[in-house]
């Protein structure tokens, strides 16, 4: 038995690699092929500040009108127009024009690697300020991923609206939710793609709320990365080796 022992082993790593990564995983990430990716904020110019002023000065003023006129508004899309926004009708398109124009920033370059942590789980090991990425595992087959408080499960697909904060994507979302007698915990994870098919993004966020509503944790991540072979990471360039040394001359 001892002489198989190591040949056992060998073959159970073989299958660990050869394993076909998951379909969530596809036309992002290669098993065991690291990727660059960036943390970044995605922002709209900053003369947008003065127009988002005079909107929470009106909110402010009338919260209860305000709240039940943002009901309807898609998350992270621009409120349609009203006066009581506190804005001109010129006002409010130039803050659409300036909403127009948001890009993506860069913060921190980190690596990302998808790998098989045991059959049927996988995970994407993230680097730097990433790395609470790592903390949480896909389950293939129950489709879910799993992290320190729990399981997060499948919920709606994205489709990301054009006008929204990160603009036109799509892509596959778990979410894990807990209110117990000491506070209430979410946790949501998204993978997906832009629609000019030039990046990938994970979306990260975990948040604690006490019993009294108060905000104990809220953790964001954004990380943008380049599909295909422009985001994978290069090896590093191997040294020639060095010219053997000639006889010396007798």
């Amino acid at each position: 038995m001892k002489l198989h022992a190591p040949l056992i082993a060998l073959s159970l790593i073989a299958s660990v690699r050869a394993a076909e990564a998951p379909k969530v995983f596809a036309g992002l990430f290669e098993q065991d092929v690291p990727v660059k990716g960036q943390i970044g904020m995605v922002l709209p110019p900053k003369e947008i500040d003065k127009y988002v002023a005079k909107v929470e000065i009106a909110a402010r003023k009338d919260p209860k009108w305000f709240r039940e006129y943002s009901k309807p508004a898609k998350p992270g899309t621009p409120l349609p127009y009203d006066e009581r926004l506190g804005l001109t009708k010129e006002e409010y398109n130039d803050y659409l024009a300036l909403w127009n124009k948001r890009e993506f920033k860069p913060m921190e370059d980190v690596m990302l690697l998808l790998r098989q942590s045991a059959p049927g789980t996988w995970v994407i090991s993230a680097t730097g300020g990433a790395s609470t990425i790592s903390t949480v595992r896909y389950n293939e087959k129950e489709d879910t991923f799993r992290s320190p408080n729990g399981d997060l499960k499948r919920i709606d697909d994205i489709k990301g609206d054009p006008a929204s904060i990160l603009g036109e994507w799509s892509g596959q979302e778990w979410k894990f939710e807990e209110e117990t007698s000491l506070g209430k915990t979410k946790e949501n994870i998204a993978l997906g793609k832009f629609a000019d098919n030039k990046y990938g993004l994970i979306v990260y966020r975990a948040q604690e709320l006490s019993t009294e509503g108060r905000r104990l944790l809220d953790k964001s991540l954004v990380v943008r990365f380049p599909l295909g072979k422009a985001g994978q990471a290069k090896p590093a360039a191997s040294k020639a080796p060095a010219a053997a040394a000639k006889p010396a001359k007798r």
